[in-house]
């Protein structure tokens, strides 16, 4: 019924693939081409009002959320399922065929053929030839009737599904993808360093994720060219839940930190005006103070006083600070820092270690992504389905056993469903095999 049916055959035709294919490719450079996800004032004053609202009709701004191109997906997914539920049965009735069923007649017609004679009786020669098909990695079998006895052999059967493979790998990407899109998110944060956040502002304006435990920035490390140019910059995170420190880890670019399927990418940072500057008492006690820059800070426990009231500065960075240091003993002290170093303060109490260093905020990325293990399996199966299917063969051999009186006949023949040059090679060198073997038996 599915053969005489025309939307069927529309469906499973090879020819609406690749035109899906074709839309997909297209559209593709498109929308590399369009900037996607920019304001409509953007458009507008790149490309003109007109061209603008065109691009807001069909989604070009967004095109691969875009129903149309959601649709194309969703369209190849189908074909691909009907092409495969439509020839999928055939493929597998050849792989499971019953190679001893030809007949002789039809063996002797076929285009790859060798033949010679081996002494013994048919039984011998039978074992002998089984024995070596075996040993080469051909699964083999044989049927005896009064007249002949057939010896079938073969390799990759399984090969014959390659192409089906390709099939279930796109499928299983394009799952990987709905189960992302419906389970997932991606968003951004600006933490300021010594300050934590549970919260995460969804792309496009979706609003805020409220995650299950907090992200801390304990500490963001920058550093820079001669030319005042960043080289590199790192964070120090830690994940809060339920009050408790339950990971630690310094992130920087293409090392995030995952947890709990949740990855922070280390993304962009922004500097302020405030210092971060950590005092250690002569008993070993410490604490970390935010003072904005030229205020004065009290640890009032401690009886400590203590600001920045001066900076150099490298390019948009502070390089260095001057910190005014008084316990309310002596007169106050002044000492030059470098950023996020640490110095040495003598006062008539005890030795003070402190250490002064810009305030910066880091930017991540954060992303939840719950189909990305199903998007690697497909793509997995998809390179090992696009191997099978261009680079391995279901190749069949049959040996054709006639008495002779006390000798037996041999016919070899054989056949490949690809690559037929390569397994002629094969076939004389398996032929050339067991004809030395024969001649030994």
């Amino acid at each position: 019924m599915q053969k005489n049916n025309s939307l069927w055959q529309f469906f499973a035709s090879v020819k609406l693939a690749l035109v899906i294919l074709c839309l997909i490719a297209i559209t593709s450079i498109i929308g590399t081409v369009i900037p996607q996800k920019e304001a409509a004032e953007f458009y507008a004053a790149n490309y003109g009002p007109r061209m603008a609202q065109f691009f807001s009709i069909l989604d070009i701004p967004d095109m691969y959320n875009s129903w149309w191109f959601l649709a194309l997906l969703f369209l190849l997914g189908f074909n691909l399922i009907i092409c495969s539920i439509d020839r999928f049965p055939g493929v597998w009735k050849q792989v499971n065929a019953d190679g001893l069923a030809l007949t002789p007649e039809r063996l002797q017609k076929m285009a790859n053929r060798s033949s010679w004679t081996s002494p013994g009786s048919v039984d011998e020669v039978r074992a002998a030839l089984l024995e070596k098909l075996q040993a080469s990695g051909f699964k083999a079998g044989s049927r005896k009737d009064d007249q002949t006895t057939i010896l079938f052999s073969q390799k990759g059967h399984w090969t014959r599904t390659g192409v089906y493979m390709v099939h279930a790998s796109i499928l299983v990407i394009f799952l990987g993808a709905i189960i992302g899109s419906l389970g997932g998110f991606k968003g951004s944060v600006m933490i300021p360093e010594t300050q934590e956040s549970s919260k995460v502002f969804l792309y496009d304006g979706k609003g805020v994720e409220e995650l299950d435990f907090a992200v801390r920035n304990n500490k963001f490390r920058i550093d820079f060219y001669p030319n005042g140019m960043p080289k590199e910059y790192t964070s120090s995170l830690t994940v809060i839940e339920q009050g408790k420190e339950v990971l630690t880890k310094v992130i920087e670019v293409n090392d995030p930190l995952t947890y709990r399927g949740i990855t922070f990418y280390q993304s962009s940072y922004d500097p302020y005006q405030d210092f971060v500057v950590v005092v250690t008492t002569p008993d070993g006690e410490e604490q970390t103070f935010i003072i904005p820059f030229q205020q004065q800070k009290a640890w009032t426990e401690k009886n400590l006083k203590f600001g920045v009231i001066n900076a150099k500065v490298l390019g948009q960075s502070i390089v260095s600070s001057k910190l005014w240091f008084s316990d309310g003993n002596d007169s106050p002290a002044t000492v030059w820092i470098d950023d996020g170093a640490e110095a040495t303060i003598e006062r008539q109490n005890g030795t003070y270690q402190v250490s002064a260093k810009q305030m910066y905020a880091t930017g991540l990325q954060v992303a939840k992504d719950p189909g990305v293990w199903w998007v690697y399996i497909g793509c997995g199966l998809m390179l090992f389905g696009l191997y099978v299917a261009f680079f391995m063969s279901h190749r069949r051999i049959w040996l054709l056993l006639t008495p002779n009186g006390d000798q037996t006949e041999v016919l070899m023949t054989g056949s490949a469903n690809k690559n037929r040059a390569g397994f002629e090679r094969t076939f004389e060198n398996l032929g050339e095999l067991l004809k030395g073997n024969e001649n030994q038996a």
